[in-house]
């Protein structure tokens, strides 16, 4: 791949604030960069399912979510297997059939599925569409060098995401923790019982009404410090 579009790449990690954008952008390049390709959607695997996390403009809605319900396509089997998928021409493949059909009748007639190597949880690709019978032939060496390169953004965005998603568990979790202390002092001071007592309570009430104990003392909470509450 050119530096050109090496460059592009990193710039778009830079202006991107999150992975969606990122990729979205990867997409679209794609789109720009390999001849045949009309449109492009990158998978990765979250929670132990495929997911299109972003796909270009002109990605004809449903296309990777009918393969991840069925368990079988193209980006399914690169993402799973990582190994390159290509379908010259889907009119006569017959390796995904129900997959084939559907997309047929979206106007998509080649796929080429990379996989990508990613930290972590395994399974990643991203996918090339063509709405000729072999349309991506002459592009299979230039998607190769992008998918290569935009494998380092993709796996850097994985793992800047990830490390967000723990900073926000951490933060809800010392959120949880104060509200729920909370509420043991005010059950404290009101009945006049110790901070075990208080909180076997709560949790007792809370399996009661089907309610996380973190919700029901955050009501408590709210109730005590409303403005009516003071006065009283």
């Amino acid at each position: 791949m050119s530096s050109e579009t090496s460059d592009t790449l990193d710039q778009a990690m830079v202006r991107s604030s999150g992975l969606d954008t990122l990729l979205r952008d990867l997409t679209d390049r794609a789109v720009q960069e390999v001849p045949g390709a009309v449109a492009c959607s990158i998978t990765v695997r979250r929670a132990g399912r495929l997911l299109t996390l972003a796909g270009s403009g002109g990605l004809p809605s449903g296309l990777d979510l009918r393969q991840y319900e069925n368990g079988s396509g193209p980006c399914v089997d690169a993402a799973e297997t990582g190994e390159e998928q290509y379908a010259p021409d889907l009119a006569a493949e017959s390796r995904w059939p129900a997959y084939t059909e559907y997309a047929l009748t979206t106007g998509v007639r080649c796929v080429l599925a990379l996989p990508v190597a990613v930290e972590g949880d395994s399974g990643a690709a991203i996918n090339f569409y063509g709405v000729g019978a072999k349309d991506l032939g002459t592009g299979r060496e230039a998607a190769r060098a992008f998918a290569a390169r935009a494998a380092d953004a993709i796996d850097m965005a994985l793992r800047i995401e990830s490390r967000r998603q723990s900073a926000a568990d951490v933060r809800t979790a010392l959120l949880s923790r104060s509200v729920i202390d909370q509420a043991v002092g005010i059950l404290m001071a009101r009945e006049r019982i110790d901070a075990r007592i208080a909180l076997e309570r709560l949790r007792r009430v809370s399996q009661n009404r089907n309610v996380k104990l973190r919700d029901l003392c955050g009501q408590l909470v709210a109730k005590v410090s409303a403005p009516d509450s003071r006065r009283q």
